[in-house]
């Protein structure tokens, strides 16, 4: 049965509404907004008016087609106004009560087909559906802020939903330029459901003086490749909406990853929400502003405060840097320096494999000479700079060690005995892990307070993070020569402690963990899920894309990690990946992991 969806209520006229209004009528939709505040009509009169003059200015539409959206959109005080839409699309502040007093009013006011949609993204569809008179007619319809500009739009059935309403519904995102993703009912849905948890981690852990805010944020950015770190986001967002959805999600789940870190519920009941209060986990100019003003606890511009005692006198020089290791890592690592300007010993255990390896660093700057990135002359100083050496040995004279050999930590145990006895005193020695605790390696050593981790990313050259990770027993001199080099590498150090994860791991593995779950209950698909994702929280890869990039068997040794430190039941790793991992799915390298791939790698 088909049904035209040719006139739309809007009910509910903040930011979301407005937004999904001007989308409606860009599209050719007539559009009653409703709101029982007559400033909110009016603003969203203002702001339709604003948008589309901007529109104009940008060559996207004409002033014609202007005109016409502004005509297309009718506001009201009065939900009768609703009477003669074929859908309503309701969009007030996320309480049950509300939310519910809207749908019992709408039902002795619209006609027995008019289809109603719910924009929440914490409450239950189905709730709301089992308290309307139409049931069939009732499903979810979640965009995404800003509505007129991000893709992705949730069409959330309930068991009452009747299949003609969905096929509806769908075919109007479409129609309105966006990507539906069918989906049932449960909170946070897919985007959010994903999403919420790993911003709610991010605050315990920031909670916890784990790291700073600003190191948590950039950790993300930089290591994730995502548009805002979640702190920065959960202010976007506003922290009193995100605790709202976590516990809607932690009271269907149980789940302790989805129960509101604590600091949330204090800056909700101070008043400080986020951008649109002027403060919440930064500090902006004016309510509404998205500028972070400096507070106090804003790092100082130039040496950091905590960098002990010494100041400049602190660090150690160094002019000289080993690299252990043959293989991507290594060689990525030995290129970063040798374009910094560093002399670079590259030993391997023989000479063959390191030959090989500062082989595999000509073949990537040669890549940035043909793309222009690079000068030959450049080229050519940086490899002349890198001495390859079959034996740790040619370390005796090195400022920096840094390790970059497989993620065993016997073998790097074994490594850090060697660089121990052959590396002078002063030297300042590194592990590049990214999942093993770094006081193991330091232990395996007589100077503890010289071992450091500093975790680069894959590709080396390409990604700017580096985690430095200081053990108990690190000292101040040596956190700080380290943090100076990074930034002389031009790479962006963030610092924490010596616990799994660290920061980037010990948020995105348990986002990636929890997309499995998803899969493994049936509530949606690979695709979908990726889709979700990279349209509705701008990632720039799906988890399922990412899982088998990064390869199942990895993924799965970070999660058991994570789940032995932290002994949280949420952090189990999925059975389905420890299936997959069983069964030899390891994904690209495999050819075969969450998708299936033409060739192995």
């Amino acid at each position: 049965m088909d049904i035209p969806l040719s006139t739309i209520a809007v009910v509910g006229l903040g930011t979301m509404g407005t937004g999904i209004a001007e989308v409606l009528t860009r599209a050719g939709r007539e559009v009653v907004g409703i709101d029982i505040d007559e400033s909110a009509t009016a603003q969203a009169v203002a702001a339709l008016e604003a948008s589309t003059a901007r529109a104009v200015e940008r060559g996207r539409i004409t002033e014609g087609e202007r005109r016409g959206m502004l005509a297309r959109f009718r506001p009201f005080t009065d939900l009768r106004a609703a009477a003669d839409a074929d859908l309503v699309i309701e969009v007030v502040p996320e309480s049950y009560e509300l939310k519910q007093q809207v749908f019992r009013a709408l039902d002795g006011i619209v006609r027995p087909d008019t289809v109603l949609a719910t924009g929440t993204n914490a409450l239950s569809v189905t709730r709301l559906a089992a308290d309307s008179a139409r049931p069939e007619r009732v499903l979810g319809l979640h965009f995404f802020n800003p509505a007129p500009a991000m893709r992705l739009v949730e069409v959330v059935s309930s068991v009452l939903t009747a299949p003609a309403a969905v096929t509806a519904v769908t075919a109007l995102a479409r129609e309105l330029g966006k990507e539906p993703v069918a989906v049932g009912d449960r909170p946070g849905f897919v985007a959010d459901g994903l999403l919420f948890g790993y911003l709610n981690q991010a605050a315990a852990m920031y909670e916890a003086k784990y790291a700073s805010r600003e190191d948590i944020d950039a950790a993300m950015r930089l290591g994730c490749g995502l548009p805002m770190g979640p702190l920065a986001l959960l202010d976007l967002i506003g922290v009193d909406t995100a605790r709202t959805v976590l516990e809607a999600m932690y009271a269907a789940s149980r789940d302790r990853l989805h129960a509101p870190a604590p600091v949330l519920r204090q800056l909700s009941e101070a008043g400080l929400t986020g951008r649109k209060a002027g403060r919440g986990f930064y500090t902006y100019e004016a309510a509404g502003s998205g500028t972070v003003v400096r507070d106090a606890l804003t790092p100082l511009d130039g040496p950091r405060a905590d960098a002990g005692g010494g100041g400049e006198d602190a660090r150690r020089a160094v002019r000289t840097v080993g690299v252990a290791g043959s293989g991507t890592m290594a060689s990525g690592i030995a290129e970063v320096f040798a374009k910094a300007g560093y002399v670079v010993v590259l030993a391997a255990r023989s000479q063959e494999k390191a030959d090989a390896a500062k082989a595999r660093v000509a073949r990537s700057l040669g890549r940035s000479v043909e793309k222009g990135r690079l000068s030959g002359r450049a080229r050519d100083d940086a490899l002349a700079r890198i001495t390859p050496a079959g034996s740790l040995d040619a370390f005796e004279d090195v400022d920096l060690a840094v390790e970059a050999v497989a993620e065993d930590l016997e073998v790097k145990r074994q490594v850090f005995a060697a660089l121990d006895k052959v590396c002078r005193p002063g030297a300042v020695l590194a592990t590049t892990t990214s999942s093993l605790p770094v006081i193991a390696c330091a232990r395996a050593t007589t100077r503890p307070s010289a071992v450091v981790g500093m975790h680069f990313f894959n590709p080396a050259p390409a990604m700017k993070l580096v985690e430095v990770v200081r053990t108990v027993l690190t000292s101040d001199e040596t956190r700080a020569t380290v943090r100076e080099v990074c930034e002389a590498i031009g790479k962006h150090p963030v610092d924490c402690g010596d616990r799994a994860g660290f920061i980037v791991n010990a948020l995105l593995f348990p986002y990636l963990n929890n997309a499995v779950k998803m899969v493994q209950e049936h509530y949606a698909s690979p695709d979908d899920i990726d889709a979700a994702m990279k349209l509705g929280g701008g990632y720039p890869m799906g988890p399922f894309e990412l899982l088998d990039v990064v390869g199942l068997d990895v993924s799965l040794a970070i999660e058991r990690g994570l789940h032995r430190e932290f002994r949280d039941p949420g952090l189990a790793p999925a059975p389905l990946l420890e299936h997959l991992v069983a069964a030899g799915c390891l994904g690209r390298k495999t050819g075969r992991g969450f998708r299936e791939y033409a060739t192995g790698r």
